[in-house]
């Protein structure tokens, strides 16, 4: 029997209001002493695991963890990352991460650049790439169009010298109907002003084993007749075939950006995790820097905010840019990355270059873990067991 569709919920200005900073929900502040770098020499940043396709697990190859991160030069100033962003193999040993090269060729995808999304090995070795295609191949100037691509490989290698092999076959999977979804096709804009269809988040449901693609997407707004932020699902019908539904969650009234949406389930309940950034609401709402969070029976809703509001991690008040990106991994371990290192009041995102640069981290934030139960959440203060 097909699913029933889901429960759209909503994220309000009233649940905003009910925001508190509180030791459960506020990230340690970090110190740039100590953080070290991914890869030296260049920024990484929207970590994700290769995933295992019976359970979402992080996949292994051996001793070697899989993951995935969007990487650039750490040259200039760091917003100008997003016009070069390309997908990067990663390894990781414990805390000890390595290079293990781009996960596609030089000019192999069809985007000028390439934005977050995520990836599923299957049990015969396989890689499927689910990715976001920015703009597109050979544009004199880069643009904001997105569109959801799934490419496919195979790990092949051991140890340091794992490797994606033949990383091909770029297909559009699912596009914006331009009606419940607006189109993400403009060719000017900035980050955090532009219509979103974009971080494909693969997911399956253990209730019944269908594949499904979280999907950061734009709806046209009840009240201005611009746009907001929603999560969209779509769900794979038949051999490589996508269904785009209703959304699962829309934020009318409260932001435009629902950034990185993803569901882990735990203890029978479905839990929708995503990022918003606090220049982003739309005023008169006030909200931080941070991950959010709704909670369900079942992927279909109904759904209600974590902790009142919504919020699950935000960065400190003394430091509100330090982090973003976050990533609720099935045993609850939490990743991000290191963004601007600044205090309150300062945007390093139009500051100088050498400015911006010397604050940015980009590279792997430590790790947090996060305790669920019901409608609340905590920050869990032991270290994180590994």
């Amino acid at each position: 029997m097909p699913a029933s569709p889901p429960i759209p919920a909503r994220w309000t200005a009233d649940h905003l209001a009910r925001v508190a900073l509180t030791p459960d929900t506020t990230a340690p502040l970090l110190h740039r002493d100590g953080l070290a770098r991914v890869l030296p020499g260049e920024d990484v940043w929207d970590l994700w695991p290769v995933q295992e396709s019976g359970d979402g697990r992080p996949a292994r190859a051996g001793d070697v963890e899989l993951w995935m991160a969007l990487s650039a030069a750490a040259t200039g100033h760091p917003e100008l990352r997003h016009g070069l962003a390309r997908l990067r193999l990663l390894g990781r040993r414990g805390a000890d991460w390595f290079d293990l090269g781009p996960v596609f060729a030089d000019g192999a995808s069809p985007g000028s650049r390439e934005w977050s999304g995520s990836a599923v090995l299957a049990e015969d070795g396989s890689v499927s790439v689910f990715y976001t295609a920015a703009g597109r191949r050979g544009e004199p100037r880069p643009s904001w169009g997105q569109r959801v691509m799934r490419a496919r490989g195979r790990i092949a290698g051991a140890g340091d010298g794992v490797r994606l092999e033949a990383a091909g076959d770029h297909r559009e999977i699912v596009r914006a109907d331009g009606t419940t979804y607006l189109l993400a096709d403009e060719l000017d804009g900035a980050p955090g002003r532009i219509r979103a269809f974009r971080d494909p988040a693969w997911f399956r449901d253990p209730a019944d084993g269908r594949e499904h693609l979280l999907i950061a997407a734009s709806v046209p707004s009840d009240d201005d007749g611009g746009f907001t932020g929603a999560v969209a699902l779509a769900t794979r019908a038949a051999g490589d075939e996508w269904t785009l539904g209703p959304p699962l969650l829309r934020a009318d009234g409260v932001t435009h950006e629902l950034e990185r949406p993803h569901v882990v389930v735990h203890d029978g309940r479905y839990h929708l995790f995503f990022s918003a950034n606090a220049h982003t609401f739309t005023p008169p709402v006030h909200g931080p820097t941070g991950l959010f969070g709704f909670v369900a029976p079942r992927l279909q809703g109904p759904w209600a905010p974590l902790n009142g509001s919504g919020l699950v991690i935000a960065n400190p008040p003394q430091q509100p840019t330090q982090a973003y990106a976050w990533l609720v991994l099935p045993d609850l371990r939490v990743v991000s990355f290191v963004d601007y290192l600044a205090p309150p009041g300062v945007d390093l995102r139009t500051a100088p270059a050498d400015e911006a640069r010397a604050a940015f981290g980009g590279t792997a934030a430590p790790e947090l873990r996060v305790a669920l139960s019901g409608t609340a959440s905590a920050i869990v203060s032991d270290p994180v067991a590994r």
